[in-house]
């Protein structure tokens, strides 16, 4: 057997057991769907409240991971809008203060924080 003969061998072997590109990128979105940028969001104001060591960056960068696993970015991104919502006043912004739907999107990321808490600090 030559050389080119076996590496192709190989080569079809990898191809074959290797999962198709874009079954590789859907899991990889499931388990990475926050974006890079409200992570660090996250992590910067986690410091600025809790010191800004090295240690609270481990801490805070556990938080947001452990968050993540729980909640999806879609979720997340809901329940801060609400939060974010709340704090406008005036009487349009009533709704986010009151609303059952709002209420459990807030909740939902409430309880993520407390479980993230507890294991990362």
């Amino acid at each position: 057997m030559t050389v080119s003969m076996r590496f192709a061998i190989v080569v079809a072997t990898f191809c074959a057991a290797a999962p198709p590109a874009s079954m590789a990128q859907s899991v990889a979105e499931r388990l990475n769907d926050y974006p890079t940028a409200a992570r660090a969001d996250f992590v910067f104001a986690c410091m600025v409240t809790n010191g800004q060591s090295r240690e609270m960056l481990d801490r805070c960068s556990c938080s947001i991971d452990l968050i993540a696993s729980i909640l999806p970015y879609e979720r997340y991104e809901q329940a801060e809008t609400v939060l974010s919502m709340r704090r406008v006043g005036g009487e349009r912004m009533a709704f986010f203060k009151s609303a059952v739907m709002a209420e459990a999107m807030v909740a939902d990321l409430r309880r993520a924080q407390a479980e993230a808490e507890v294991v990362c600090f």
